[in-house]
């Protein structure tokens, strides 16, 4: 599933008049940037949230040739934000693990040495995380396991094994889930995905991919957009 439902505020004026997921590097979209990447490690299938300036999306979808289906999940309404958007596009997605992909995400990472992660270690899900500077940090135990959650600037802080030592880690926008995430969504139609990992990390195994060999870069921002261009 590919997270593409966003306003895309960060790239404004960019997403004045187009969607985020349309924005281009090296003059291909940031979404078939990100269905190139999927469609060349076995997926059967791609579920695509829509949202700020939908028509286009789907105008650019029915005219593209991909390799795979791609079924759009329709937030009409209103914006469901990751985990929202999830719920409302489960319907999709209960045959098997999914691999969620934010769509400003450039990356090489060897998405297979994920899957085979995920697959061995069986967890509820799989966070694909690096050292990097953020002002959001996960928190993991020693076997990797998500423990928390803290803030760098309001020092805003969650941590529901306080005795354990923990590292702090940068959550990368992918990661895979297990259909069975679905039995446990809370009772509302709007949350994050981080929200929910946090509740679950209490009694159920969210695992941290540590990810240092790939280039990644978050283009949801102007300067990083113009350097990834460059």
């Amino acid at each position: 599933m590919i997270f593409a439902a966003g306003l895309g505020s960060r790239l404004y004026p960019l997403t004045k008049y187009k969607p985020k997921a349309l924005v281009e590097v090296q003059g291909k979209p940031l979404l078939d940037h990100c269905i190139q990447k999927l469609s060349g490690i076995g997926v059967h299938k791609i579920v695509v949230n829509v949202h700020h300036f939908a028509p286009q999306i789907l105008a650019h979808i029915n005219k593209s040739d991909y390799e795979i289906p791609i079924i759009i999940s329709y937030e009409k309404d209103k914006l469901l934000e990751t985990g929202g958007g999830l719920k409302f596009a489960s319907k999709y997605l209960l045959d098997g693990p999914t691999l969620l992909y934010n769509v400003d995400i450039l990356s090489n990472i060897d998405l297979n040495g994920l899957i085979e992660f995920h697959s061995r270690h069986k967890p509820m899900a799989s966070l694909v995380v690096r050292n990097r500077d953020t002002q959001r940090y996960l928190l993991f135990d020693s076997s990797k396991r998500l423990i928390g959650w803290k803030n760098i600037k309001t020092q805003e802080c969650i941590n529901h094994f306080p005795k354990l030592d923990f590292s702090s880690l940068a959550f990368s926008g992918i990661h895979i889930i297990d259909p069975e995430i679905f039995s446990f969504m809370p009772d509302k139609d709007k949350f994050s995905m981080i929200e929910l990992y946090l509740e679950l990390s209490k009694q159920h195994n969210i695992l941290a991919f540590v990810d240092e060999k790939s280039n990644w870069v978050d283009v949801g921002k102007p300067d990083d957009l113009n350097k990834m261009n460059k």
